[in-house]
């Protein structure tokens, strides 16, 4: 089967890590993208060239110096030929360069343009990363900082269903179209099982039911999820337990090692899993 935007071509102003990640999930829709650097490089380089080349991959990268007069011509002939444009600059630096959604409208009425930001009007301008979005929504756990950049790549995939649908919507006959996407919205989804009490400290998917829980073993841990009644019953049976007492699970699950009890759960058809730490 063919890519669905296959033939379709992205150019993004996008630097950091949501602008990337979502340009990346375009490009593996079949988009060609061609990625707008500043002089200096993105700076996700500087941090972490591996994941920054990761994202970059099928991608041309062309470095434009904005404030050139120029380069900012060569821009223009790279968006007349554009099905979307895609930034993550704060709105009124882009309004400056001329790529105000009014500007590129005006300019392109072709072009889809996704814009992400960090949070919506009237504060589409304030500063913010992905630490203050998910301290917003009561996501972070002080001192220990988050495994992985939530808001971030929440945005990244919002970005990339809003491309999508500007890119059916225009197909259909409805214009090309502009979606903002503030990445202060992400966070605050990916909180709602927090925001409606689920995950919370001692309740059902926080560490209150014994069948959804973490275990410690006798080298490491385990998660056990068996959540459903029918992997709950059966996990009780194989452990001879007649009903789910974390205590006596906790003592049982001490007395072999994670790789053991995974694939004792593998064998009895069970969600078990050994906790890994990242290389």
């Amino acid at each position: 089967m063919n890519a669905p935007l296959e033939g379709m071509k992205v150019v993004t102003l996008a630097v950091n890590v949501p602008g990337p990640a979502a340009a990346s999930r375009l490009r593996e829709f079949g988009a060609s993208v061609t990625k707008v650097e500043p002089p200096g490089g993105d700076p996700l380089e500087a941090s972490n060239p591996a994941w920054h080349r990761a994202m970059a991959t099928g991608q041309n990268i062309v470095a434009l110096d904005l404030k050139d007069e120029g380069d900012l011509r060569e821009l223009a002939s790279l968006l007349e030929n554009a099905d979307l444009l895609l930034t993550s600059n704060r709105p009124a630096s882009l309004a400056r360069l001329g790529l105000s959604p009014e500007d590129v409208a005006g300019k392109y009425p072709n072009l889809a343009y996704v814009a992400i930001v960090g949070y919506p009007s009237p504060r589409e301008n304030d500063p913010g990363h992905d630490l203050t979005y998910l301290a917003d929504y009561g996501l972070l756990t002080p001192p220990d900082m988050p495994r992985t950049l939530l808001a971030d790549l929440a945005g990244a995939e919002r970005a990339a269903s809003a491309a999508l649908g500007l890119l059916l919507g225009r197909e259909r006959g409805f214009g090309a179209g502009y979606a903002e996407v503030p990445l202060s919205e992400a966070a605050e989804a990916f909180a709602a099982p927090f925001r409606h009490g689920i995950t919370r400290p001692g309740e059902l998917l926080g560490g209150g039911f014994a069948g959804y829980n973490v275990y410690r073993t006798s080298d490491g841990w385990i998660a056990v999820a068996a959540l459903e009644a029918h992997f709950l019953a059966k996990l009780l049976s194989e452990l001879g337990l007649e009903k789910a007492d974390k205590e006596r699970m906790e003592r049982i699950f001490a007395e072999h090692p994670s790789s053991r009890w995974e694939k004792w759960a593998a064998e009895r058809d069970l969600p078990i899993a050994a906790l890994e730490e990242p290389e």
